[in-house]
């Protein structure tokens, strides 16, 4: 039987500051799209060296969220409701399959996917966000790990670092509430533990659906229920699920 450890996730590095800050500057506005930013600056604001100021910079340019230069600085680079649908549409790909896989090789045991629940659940509690995502991050990679493999949740992990930068969260008042997020897990969980592969797929499906058409009109600055966002959405996704039997 396979079992998933029930590590905790890794505490923020030097590098993952430079990250959030980049993002938490993009969302506040005080940071644009296309104006050159200075590396030694951003070093100093955050009172680190410039060693991991440039590996956080390299992190964010690798997945295609900046420009960096080492003589100009570095740009960010606008994320489009295109880009996200797209990065969604990987994300299902990966993990739908992984979360039946898991379903499949974990033989019911999801005691560590409860405990990161668990844990999820306190952060909202406090409304802990930082945390939380921190968390909703883990309990992904624990499932994307054991159906899927490292390379599966590397990639996943890659591919919600390109998302970060958008903006303000899924988690808001007209949206939804960090404790509907946890919701949103439990049926994931649950159809883990029964070892029933489809229902695991389906909701895993569910979940990163809605979330992915949220991000994509969050890109596109229009309101969730936006028209223009849903065709944005099922111009990448429709034909792609259909093929891949998801839908």
């Amino acid at each position: 039987m396979m079992r998933v450890m029930a590590t905790s996730p890794s505490r923020p590095s030097k590098a993952d500051r430079v990250v959030e800050h980049v993002r938490r500057c993009v969302r506040e506005g005080t940071m644009t799209p296309n104006q050159w930013y200075s590396a030694y600056q951003l070093a100093d604001e955050l009172e680190i060296s410039r060693s991991p100021a440039r590996e956080g910079l390299l992190r964010l340019e690798e997945a295609g969220l900046i420009r960096f230069t080492h003589n100009r600085g570095f740009q960010v680079i606008p994320t489009t409701g295109d880009d996200v649908a797209e990065i969604f549409t990987m994300r299902i790909a990966l993990e739908v399959p992984a979360a039946r896989r898991a379903a499949a090789l974990l033989d019911g045991d999801v005691t560590a996917l409860r405990e990161t629940r668990a844990a999820m659940q306190e952060a909202a509690d406090r409304n802990d966000e930082a945390e939380f995502f921190r968390l909703d991050r883990h309990l992904h990679a624990l499932i994307n790990s054991a159906g899927g493999g490292q390379r599966t949740a590397n990639t996943v992990e890659q591919l919600r670092n390109i998302t970060q930068l958008i903006g303000t969260s899924t988690a808001a008042e007209d949206l939804r509430t960090l404790s509907a997020i946890v919701q949103e897990h439990d049926p994931i969980i649950d159809a883990i533990a029964a070892r029933d592969r489809a229902a695991a797929g389906s909701f895993m499906l569910e979940h990163l659906s809605l979330t992915g058409r949220m991000l994509v009109a969050q890109a596109m600055g229009v309101s969730a229920h936006d028209e223009a966002a849903e065709q944005t959405w099922r111009k990448h996704t429709t034909g792609f699920l259909h093929d891949t039997g998801a839908d």
